[in-house]
């Protein structure tokens, strides 16, 4: 079939290509894009109704050449749109640019430019070059307003490209980065910044690709930056934007106030532990236990009795150390036990006694030290220890040096500073103080208690009457109180049967001058009894008036028993009564050979305390005791007890009483079971504990 016999096309077909025709006009009409034709032969350029209308120009004021053209391309543009028409011309291939015109009223207009080269015949040169051009005026002012605010912004941006290469940097990341946008842009920031490779950057930037979610997070970056940085990078189609500030101040201002934190809670840690003893040598131990591993993998406290002495060892003790790893607790130990022996007076010890002054070795602490000691056992523990930095602090307290630290890390772990120095001082200060204090108390504790024990004497001896008694002090966070016991012969003591007074009494206070108060009631009360020869109730009332009469600024509990021997008419055997009176003190207890516990006092037997008014009515009761009874007195300090109020710690005694009491012949050991089973581990009072048996046919 020829042409000739081809059908006529359709009028449905004629429709469609126009259709097709102004459906593509409508959209670039749209689009707002207009036309060009370039006659590479001729030079013509011809422009569409459109394009002019871009240009600000009409067909007559055009001109219709591409010097034409020119003219209306900014001047600083021209350049770069020529090269790019040229190598669309060379290569017969595309061409695309991007440009500002002038318009004729003088305001700038983004043009946007794409064409391409077309010859008349293959490999043939190009003969026409057809484009189309659009507005893009207000794309660029928005992307010019986008990019003021970024180079306006306080924070850094960039942009980077799906290659992982640098589209955009704002002034602040270059700054920031240390390097111009006309070196990064178009650069691989894996090239341009090497240790982001592997790194915690590289981590969260691939991550934020892959997922498509952004991320943030602070990492530090190495020198040459050297700083913290806080990172948001959004993943887009494009690419990653990436926004960061450097945190490197705030990091170190927090870093700074979490080591004033943690340095306030290790003071507040030393303290804690040292007051929570008035025992210098548990004290020290407990200093050597929160210096390590905290600020040292090992230490040595040493307790300095005489600072001033001519020869600085008189008086110094190691009597506390640590070590981080257990398997090196018996080196130090031992070196403990040595190394003062062995050091020189050039010993860092020694000059910090000596100058009060700390002493700091930021490295070769080993051989520093080793130079100090002489030639040994001492010197061989030491490089088997091997610290690597030391610091030797002398801990004072109201003028004077009570003890020295000494602490030591190995080469692993970051040298002492002059930071860690004035932290060991702040902590010394503290441990001095809570030392000395424990030292003072001490010495007033021996002495009150000498004091009260060279007034606890030995109890007289009778036939048929054993006596036993035991006084213990309080632990070591009480203080030593005004409990006593006494014993001693009333009447007449070269009579065959003299009456025997016991007491035990309690003065109100603590201390020396609750012991000394004790010694002057105990003293009155044993010089009253022994002089009149009266009973314990007139006891207690002449007591109580001397005591007001001196002005005795003091009150005391007291329960006083007489056992006086009586012989019956006729050939009976002897027998004894006991008498007794109470003044407010825990009731005495009296048990038979049964095993049966009595209370001597209740609420209406039990007079006032001593001290108050010397005309209170002071009550007295007697009894005539059966062989193998028991009489026990004793202080509060046996019964009452922080877990434990009196009248239940009474209850117990009584029931220990009438299990052990027939059973146990010897009284000391009665003494010793009464106390372990009613007093605490850490016993928070003293007690005074005086038994009496009636055993007529013992010796």
């Amino acid at each position: 079939m020829t042409d000739d016999d081809a059908p006529p096309p359709t009028s449905r077909s004629v429709l469609d290509a126009e259709s097709d025709r102004l459906a593509w006009r409508l959209a670039v009409d749209a689009a707002g894009v207009g036309a060009f034709v370039w006659d590479l032969v001729t030079g013509d350029l011809r422009w569409d109704e459109r394009l002019h209308e871009l240009f600000g120009l009409d067909e007559e004021s055009f001109g219709g050449t591409i010097e034409a053209f020119n003219r209306c391309v900014h001047p600083d543009d021209v350049g770069r749109v020529s090269d790019a028409l040229q190598r669309a011309i060379a290569t017969c291939g595309d061409y695309e640019s991007e440009y500002r015109v002038v318009l004729p009223d003088g305001t700038l207009r983004w043009i946007e430019a794409r064409g391409h080269a077309f010859a008349d015949h293959p490999d043939g040169p190009p003969v026409r070059l057809v484009g189309a051009a659009y507005n893009t005026t207000e794309v660029r002012e928005g992307e010019a307003r986008v990019g003021r605010v970024l180079e306006s912004m306080s924070s850094a941006f960039f942009q980077l490209d799906r290659s992982w290469r640098f589209a955009y940097v704002n002034s602040e990341a270059e700054r920031l980065l240390g390097a111009t946008r006309v070196h990064l842009i178009g650069a691989s920031i894996w090239e341009s910044f090497p240790s982001a490779v592997g790194s915690s950057f590289e981590e969260h930037y691939r991550a934020a690709v892959e997922s498509g979610e952004p991320v943030t997070f602070e990492a530090w970056y190495p020198p040459p930056l050297d700083a913290w940085y806080e990172v948001r990078a959004w993943p887009s189609p494009e690419g990653l934007a990436v926004y960061f500030v450097d945190i490197t101040a705030r990091r170190d201002a927090q870093e700074a106030l979490d080591r004033s934190a943690h340095r306030l809670a290790l003071l507040a840690s030393v303290s804690e532990a040292l007051t929570a003893t008035l025992d210098p040598t548990e004290g020290v131990s407990r200093l050597a236990t929160r210096l390590v591993p905290e600020l040292a993998d090992w230490c040595l406290v040493t307790l300095v009795d005489d600072p001033h002495a001519a020869d600085w060892r008189r008086g110094l003790r190691d009597v506390g150390w640590s070590h981080r790893d257990p398997a090196m607790e018996e080196v130090l130990r031992d070196y403990a036990a040595r190394r003062l022996r062995a050091m020189t007076d050039r010993s860092y010890l020694a000059q910090a006694i000596r100058e009060m002054t700390p002493v700091l070795m930021e490295s070769s602490a080993s051989e520093a030290v080793a130079a100090v000691l002489e030639p040994g056992a001492a010197r061989d523990l030491l490089r088997r220890l091997a610290p690597f930095s030391a610091a030797v602090v002398p801990l004072r307290a109201r003028g004077r040096t009570v003890g020295v630290v000494s602490v030591f890390r190995d080469i692993h772990r970051t040298p002492f500073t002059t930071d860690d120095v004035s932290l060991l001082e702040d902590i010394g200060a503290r441990a001095a103080l809570a030392l000395d204090n424990a030292r003072l108390y001490e010495s007033q504790r021996d002495v009150s208690e000498a004091l009260q024990r060279s007034m606890l004497t030995a109890p007289p001896q009778r036939r048929g009457l054993q006596v036993a008694t035991r006084y213990t002090p309080a632990g070591e966070a009480a203080r030593i109180g005004g409990d006593w016991y006494d014993a001693f012969l009333q009447g007449d003591a070269t009579a065959p049967t003299p009456d025997i007074v016991v007491v035990v009494g309690d003065v109100v206070g603590h201390d020396v001058e609750a012991a000394a108060a004790m010694g002057q009631v105990r003293g009155l009360l044993r010089g009253i009894a022994v002089h009149s020869g009266d009973a314990p109730a007139a006891i207690l009332s002449g007591l109580d008036t001397v005591m007001q009469s001196l002005q005795l600024e003091t009150t005391a509990t007291a329960v006083v028993a007489r056992f006086e021997q009586v012989t019956p008419a006729g050939n009976g055997a002897a027998q004894v009564l006991l008498r007794w009176s109470h003044a407010g003190h825990p009731p005495a207890l009296l048990v038979d050979h049964h095993g049966i516990v009595t209370r001597l006092a209740d609420a209406d037997a039990n007079d006032l305390l001593l001290g108050f008014d010397p005309a209170a009515a002071r009550h007295e009761g007697v009894v005539a005791l059966q062989a193998g009874a028991t009489l026990v007195l004793y202080t509060d300090g046996l019964v009452e007890r922080r877990d434990r109020d009196i009248e239940d710690g009474i209850e117990a005694l009584e029931r220990l009483l009438a299990e052990v009491a027939p059973g146990t012949t010897d009284l000391d050991h009665l003494c010793d079971r009464l106390l372990g089973a009613m007093a605490s581990e850490e016993q928070e009072d003293d007690v005074a504990l005086l038994v009496v048996r009636w055993a007529p046919d013992t010796a």
